[in-house]
């Protein structure tokens, strides 16, 4: 008989804790969307380049978000773009763009010596110069304001009124100003009360264009200052810390921080202004184009409307659209230029 035995170990562990001890320390739990998803793509090297499935199949919502504004473009901008070979021809709609006749650069060389073409180009330069001039700057300055108000639900009320006359129709518009400074209207109603000479702002051609810029300023400056809120809310609020620290007062915040970090904002919508330069608010100016003439109302717009399609000029009409759209892109393309050499981005980056 062995006279060897194992030592005697007291067990410190109670009834049914060993047991416990051999359960995981979390319950298990069915591996999420995204850990499965993770899980999946572990084995799949970094550097492998998805392919254009895996991509659209990953940014399937997005792409979902911006199809209605796709198809927009795609219907409406890029799918009409071969109808310009009407430019270059004696379009008849009867014959089709295949069998109306060939006149190469005779519908440019019309529109060129039509008088009435160069006044229409020269009322549509003063209507959109006015509006870059007088209308680009508000929603700038209605932004700074809004931002530096301090209590919220002053802010939003007046933002809130300010907007509103974005969805209104023009229709209704031209009507609101035709009651306040029509011949019939408030206004001059008050200058004949106080004795003084009326003032007939609908009429008048000379006051024409700024009527114009007034009501566009009035239906979108409330409206555009959307984009400048939030280039506003992306400056680092670090920043007017530290220059308060420094001591800079709101002037100079507004000078060193706040319009060097809307710049960039500022500088592309004035780009995009300026590619539509010969373009102006096609039912704004025919509404009112009766009232002042046709000499001092008359837009490139309403010029193709009333030559091309009422009196049956499709070439010329055409012709003018080409040289609209040739234009605005030689625009964009020169003042993108020019923002790169004053060093701001512009619409596209260099070399990208």
């Amino acid at each position: 008989m062995s006279s060897y035995s194992e030592p005697l170990v007291q067990s410190t562990t109670t009834p049914g804790e060993g047991a416990a001890d051999m359960r995981p320390a979390h319950p298990a739990r069915p591996a999420s969307k995204g850990r499965r998803r993770t899980a999946a793509t572990a084995g799949v090297p970094a550097h492998r380049k998805r392919s254009l499935w895996e991509r659209i199949k990953r940014d399937r919502v997005m792409l979902l978000l911006i199809a209605p504004g796709f198809l927009y473009f795609v219907v409406f901008h890029w799918l009409p773009l071969p109808g310009n070979i009407i430019a270059f021809e004696d379009y008849q709609p009867y014959l089709g763009f295949i069998d109306s006749a060939w006149v190469g650069f005779d519908n440019f060389v019309k529109i060129f010596g039509d008088p009435t073409f160069w006044q229409a180009l020269r009322n549509t330069l003063v209507i959109t110069g006015l509006q870059l001039v007088l209308f680009f700057p508000i929603p700038i300055v209605l932004a700074l304001l809004l931002n530096s108000i301090m209590s919220n639900r002053i802010r939003k009320f007046v933002q809130s009124v300010v907007y509103l006359p974005h969805f209104l129709g023009w229709v209704i518009i031209v009507s609101i100003f035709g009651q306040v400074l029509g011949a019939t209207g408030v206004v001059p109603h008050l200058m004949q009360a106080m004795g003084l000479q009326p003032f007939e702002a609908m009429t008048t051609p000379w006051f024409f264009p700024f009527l114009v810029s007034i009501q566009s300023a009035w239906k979108d400056a409330g409206w555009g200052t959307i984009i400048f809120l939030a280039a506003l809310m992306n400056i680092d609020q670090e920043l007017y810390e530290a220059a308060a620290v420094d001591g800079a007062g709101p002037w100079q915040r507004m000078k060193t921080i706040t319009i060097p970090g809307i710049m960039p904002v500022i500088i592309l919508l004035l780009i995009l202004n300026l590619g539509s330069i010969l373009s102006v608010g096609f039912e704004q100016i025919v509404l009112q184009r009766d009232n002042v003439g046709a000499g001092a109302g008359e837009v490139l717009d309403t010029w193709v409307y009333y030559h091309g399609i009422q009196n049956g000029q499709w070439g010329p009409a055409a012709a003018v659209g080409l040289v609209k759209g040739v234009v605005g892109l030689a625009l964009v393309l020169g003042a993108n230029k020019v923002a790169h050499l004053f060093g701001q981005e512009g619409v596209y980056s260099r070399g990208k």
